[in-house]
């Protein structure tokens, strides 16, 4: 029996355990000949769990790549996949679409996801109808179940969003899998943060992987206390960190935004030790630094090297070759170090949407303590062009440091620091909405 209202669709896909339910509402070119189109910027890669991001410079329209886990569910609740499923990455445009959505799944609506010929066509390309619901899985699938043009569940839905029901992102609709998905995060974490700026000072610590606080004596515990404070567990993932949101403790007047091991140029190569040989200056007690601050197109005093954004159009903010990245270059044109853009596409796309800057002052005791102070910045809709243009105009620097201690001695260690990183002043850059709010 078919799904006759959403409630049971959803039940079905809360069962094979989807934690975040988004639809769209299809229209007559999104068909199996021309794809289905899923928004005008690489931000919808952070709704999907896509796989590894190539690029594909030889095709008649060079493009990124990635590989889909896609499962369709049919109108019983049977699932199977569909192994050619890919999102395509047009970066001359920019879109992204979905392709290969049909092939070798039995369960797939194949009938009604192929192309209307022309004379048949009455929507003028436009909404037509079906909706298409997506179930995001932790665990990397993304289930999707697609609803008739005037089904009963297609009308519910369209009932329902014109209510003000559903909240929309880009071409997408959320649905809420329980109510607590309905509340709004944003408040949710500002009264945390004032609850935690007016009780002032915060002995330094952080949580253990089950939760339990722990002391902490480094003097770099500024995020770790915040975090604790706020119930988050230290962990290396992408996860957002507070219902949705990124935490980032601010000591400085800089914020790192991501440290991506550079994949190709002599580092790339030959590793970071090797580059730090060649590379980095001699600052004494047997130790080799590689520094400086790098922006875009402006020769480093300390380091004499240039950083430069190959195939990136910095007027219409535009990937002109899929095969460039930002690069290094040393003082005899060499290049030193290199982030492929499929390598950045995918290090910004699995950064959160939406993101809290804290700023904080630490007190000179042992183990030092905390407070948090006002106002905190909120930023909120990121892409992947925004953080390229701000390397373009010099807002976002290279600002590594990396080096090899003991280094004449057989007992040498190495510390790899690549970091990207972005005066608070210049945040707003980065995002479609960006606000101080006092605490």
């Amino acid at each position: 029996m078919a799904f006759a209202t959403l409630a049971p669709m959803l039940n079905r896909m809360r069962d094979l355990g989807v934690t975040q339910v988004f639809c769209k509402t299809l229209a007559e070119n999104d068909n199996t000949k021309q794809q289905i189109y899923l928004g005008g910027s690489f931000e919808i890669l952070k709704i999907f769990p896509y796989r590894e991001i190539r690029a594909e410079p030889g095709n008649k329209r060079q493009n990124f790549k990635a590989g889909l886990r896609l499962c369709w569910m049919d109108d019983t609740g049977n699932v199977a996949e569909a192994p050619g499923a890919q999102l395509i990455l047009y970066p001359d445009y920019p879109e992204i679409r979905l392709s290969g959505f049909l092939r070798g799944c039995p369960t797939a609506p194949a009938a009604q996801l192929q192309p209307v010929p022309r004379a048949l066509r009455k929507h003028n390309n436009g909404p037509d109808g079906r909706i298409l619901f997506f179930g995001v899985h932790p665990g990397g699938i993304t289930y999707a179940w697609l609803a008739a043009a005037q089904s009963g569940i297609a009308r519910e839905f369209i009932k329902r969003r014109d209510a003000g029901e559903f909240v929309a992102e880009g071409v997408f609709w959320r649905l809420a899998l329980s109510p607590s998905q309905d509340a709004n995060a944003r408040d949710t974490l500002l009264a945390q943060l004032r609850l935690i700026h007016a009780q002032g000072w915060h002995t330094s610590r952080r949580l253990d992987a089950q939760g339990r606080v722990l002391a902490y004596q480094a003097r770099n515990g500024g995020g770790y206390t915040l975090e604790a404070l706020l119930g988050i567990r230290p962990n290396a993932k992408s996860a957002p960190d507070f219902l949705g949101w990124e935490i980032k403790a601010c000591g400085s007047g800089k914020v790192t935004l991501m440290t991506p091991e550079p994949d190709a140029g002599f580092y790339g190569t030959h590793g970071v030790e090797a580059f730090v040989r060649k590379y980095g200056r001699d600052v004494g007690g047997d130790v080799l630094y590689f520094t400086g601050i790098h922006r875009a197109d402006v020769r480093c005093a300390k380091s004499g090297q240039i950083l430069t954004l190959r195939g990136f159009d910095a007027a219409s903010g535009k990937i002109l070759d899929v095969d460039g990245g930002i690069e290094l270059v040393d003082g005899r044109g060499s290049v030193s170090a290199a982030w492929s853009y499929r390598r950045l596409i995918d290090h910004w796309a699995r950064k959160h949407a939406a993101a809290a800057y804290v700023p904080y002052t630490k007190s000179n005791a042992t183990p030092p303590a905390y407070r948090y102070e006002s106002p905190v910045l909120l930023g909120q809709g990121t892409e992947f062009s925004l953080y390229m243009n701000a390397v373009a105009s010099g807002d976002v620097m290279y600002d590594p440091a990396s080096k090899v201690m003991n280094a004449s001695t057989a007992r040498a260690s190495v510390k790899a620091r690549s970091q990207f990183r972005i005066p608070m002043a210049r945040l707003a850059s980065l995002y479609r909405t960006f606000e101080a709010v006092k605490l």
